[in-house]
């Protein structure tokens, strides 16, 4: 897939900058294009990008294919003709009188604030759309109609329903009997265009974004979570394919991971597994439109938690932790097999961290998926680890300083003991000049893997408090966001140094 050497950056759109509470599809993230560009990256890697609940999580999200409604610009709305100057000015000044700190999304304000602004661009379109647009948009709704109708209802009726999870919906509209299907389209009908309007203007500012940095040489590289939120429109529309109790929609078997040096009773994700059986049956079709759907919008996508197709740990219902699980085989294999006769060469990352078998690595070297390599996690052990750079079996692989899970580079090497911070500073010959951040940095790039990705954090130097995500907290997680001015033509030049120095500039 990575035919030659190249790097990149790790951003979620929101953490970029914008005076709108939390990064979107404006200005911002058109800049941090052109700071790719300018520093000769040719990766742009995002977290992912649909509707997200209670705690904000891209990997908790109601649907696997829809987009974020936060992410709309309302600068390009006000560009459409659907917000008025003194829109933006209003809102802008809303984070300004709330003294909302630059560098944190406040999602709680943020959904307040542009909720309404978002419902009044769609009472514009509604009234003033030309024929164009309106062709545009039901265009947008014939194509996207496999995903797009079941998402539109479903978030409507999450409005109606106080934001109860479909399980605790009445039975009928819960079981989705053609009669209550047919009521609540004929009953929301409003809402649903409202949904199917937000996801047009999401997909519309995308779209016209990934033209822009496809043509200046920017892959964009997307994040599939293998399972989906027990309370998405994905289950809720195809609850065959997903292990759960018919009558009450609860989970019969819970994903999760075994215990095992990190943790003693394992990790009870609580999503539900899937019925491969009854995947197999259409020949996969359910993953195989959530994977076309994502080409999309990506060109490349790491599939977390890839170990899952060759075999998932499956946790029964009423269990509070994973101790109880068991190990179940996935077809994987034949999944992948099919994908490849629709699609041809597969531009997937295998996300193969944590403890992985023989079968999951024959697996992932069969389809010649790179896997990820991550330096922080290479100074703890002797050196066999497998995340120490020599030892790298080839070069068909991605290397991280580290990912959205882990510290920061800074936060990182100042958590470690004297011992532990002599162990990086041996291998790498001394910290230079520039910092930690850098040695790190250098020490992606200098590597044989054909792809390196580093967070922006560490291209800023910054330590623990901008980390995006502690895995097992719920709190300030995925609220990071840098200021409009830290990316500085230094770092740029600096960075652009180092990709021809190391062989990763573009030809």
């Amino acid at each position: 897939m990575f035919d030659r050497r190249l790097s990149g950056i790790l951003l979620h759109p929101t953490s970029l900058p914008s005076p709108y509470g939390i990064g979107d599809l404006g200005n911002g993230v058109y800049r941090f294009i052109d700071f790719l560009v300018d520093s000769l990256q040719q990766v742009w890697q995002v977290l992912p990008l649909g509707p997200t609940g209670h705690g904000n999580s891209p990997y908790l999200s109601y649907s696997a294919l829809a987009g974020n409604p936060l992410l709309i610009s309302p600068d390009i709305l006000y560009g459409d003709g659907l917000l008025t100057e003194e829109d933006l000015q209003e809102l802008a000044k809303l984070f300004e009188d709330k003294k909302q700190p630059l560098n944190k999304v406040n999602y709680d304000l943020v959904i307040e604030s542009k909720k309404p602004l978002l419902n009044k661009a769609f009472q514009a379109f509604k009234n003033q759309a030309t024929d164009e647009k309106w062709e545009e948009f039901h265009y947008f709704c014939e194509n996207h109609g496999y995903w797009l109708d079941d998402y539109s209802l479903f978030m409507s009726l999450k409005q109606v329903q106080n934001n109860l999870p479909w399980y605790q919906w009445e039975h009928d509209i819960a079981s989705r009997t053609p009669a209550a299907l047919q009521k609540w389209r004929e009953r929301l009908a409003e809402q649903i265009f409202e949904q199917k309007f937000l996801q047009f203007t999401f997909f519309r500012q995308w779209t016209n974004l990934k033209n822009y940095a496809n043509e200046r040489g920017i892959r964009i590289f997307g994040d599939i979570p293998i399972y989906v939120a027990h309370d998405s429109v994905d289950v809720w529309a195809h609850q065959k394919i997903f292990c759960l109790d018919r009558e009450t929609g609860e989970p019969e078997l819970m994903a999760g991971v075994p215990p095992d040096y990190f943790s003693a009773t394992g990790q009870l994700w609580g999503n539900p597994v899937y019925d491969w059986k009854q995947l197999k049956k259409d020949n996969f079709k359910w993953w195989i439109q959530r994977i076309k759907g994502m080409l999309d919008y990506v060109d490349i996508m790491r599939i977390d938690h890839f170990r899952g197709f060759e075999a998932y740990w499956a946790v029964p219902k009423g269990e509070t932790t994973a101790m109880e699980g068991k190990w179940m085989k996935a077809p994987g294999d034949k999944f992948f097999e099919i994908l490849a006769q629709e699609l041809g060469t597969l531009p997937i990352v295998a996300e193969d961290l944590g403890v992985i078998t023989p079968e999951v690595e024959a697996l992932r070297d069969k389809y010649e998926f790179p896997g990820m390599k991550i330096l922080h996690f290479a100074f703890d052990s002797d050196r066999a680890n497998p995340f120490l750079p020599f030892n790298y079996s080839n070069r068909n692989c991605v290397v991280y300083t580290g990912t959205h899970d882990n510290n920061t580079t800074v936060g990182w090497f100042e958590e470690r003991s004297h011992s532990e911070r002599a162990r990086v500073t041996d291998f790498t010959g001394g910290i230079c000049k520039e910092g930690i951040h850098w040695t790190m940095i250098r020490l992606a790039l200098s590597s044989v893997a054909n792809l390196a990705i580093f967070p922006v954090q560490d291209l800023l130097g910054l330590g623990t408090k901008a980390k995006m995500n502690t895995p097992g907290t719920v709190i300030d997680n995925w609220t990071w966001r840098y200021d409009i001015n830290e990316l500085t033509e230094d770092i740029s030049e600096h960075l652009k140094f180092l990709t021809i120095l190391y062989g990763r500039a573009p030809y």
